[in-house]
């Protein structure tokens, strides 16, 4: 039987939303990528140059430290990754989540929430960072319809 899991990050709770919406909607377990030092609002201040989030987002090979790792990641077969776009790509620490585990013969699906910018890039490098996943191609989901493509999606 194929188990799932929702992982997401998110800054400000919309992605969380929608991460929990998709949950629901297809049974799946929830995993929230906390960083190991949360985010304040100074922190997201994407217009200052000195603020974490830009000072990561400068840096590819920044690694934010996440708080606690999935439980039994074996277990699951498919991983739907979740996170708002920042600067066109997923946040640095999707990366660390990514890199943290083998994805190898897994399934993955991205999910993103942006107000203006499209999930292209971030599936393209995401794919980097996990090379031997099987990935699906991902959907932006800003409002409703997030617990349709989720039974879509896992059943195509």
């Amino acid at each position: 039987m194929n188990k799932t899991l929702i992982a997401y990050f998110s800054a400000s709770g919309v992605t969380a939303q929608v991460a929990k919406e998709i949950a629901n909607a297809v049974g799946a377990d929830l995993y929230e990528i906390c960083p190991a030092l949360p985010y304040t609002n100074a922190d997201l201040d994407w217009m200052d140059k000195k603020s974490r989030s830009t000072v990561e987002m400068n840096d590819p090979a920044c690694r934010p430290a996440i708080a606690g790792p999935v439980q039994d990641m074996e277990q699951y077969d498919t991983v739907m990754v979740g996170f708002p776009i920042w600067w066109y790509v997923e946040p640095r620490i999707v990366d660390t989540f990514l890199e943290s585990y083998d994805f190898s013969g897994k399934t993955l699906i991205p999910f993103a929430t942006s107000g203006s910018s499209g999930i292209s890039r971030a599936e393209k490098s995401l794919r980097e960072h996990c090379p031997n996943a099987g990935w699906k191609k991902g959907e932006l989901l800003n409002g409703s319809g997030a617990a349709d493509w989720a039974k879509h999606v896992l059943n195509a």
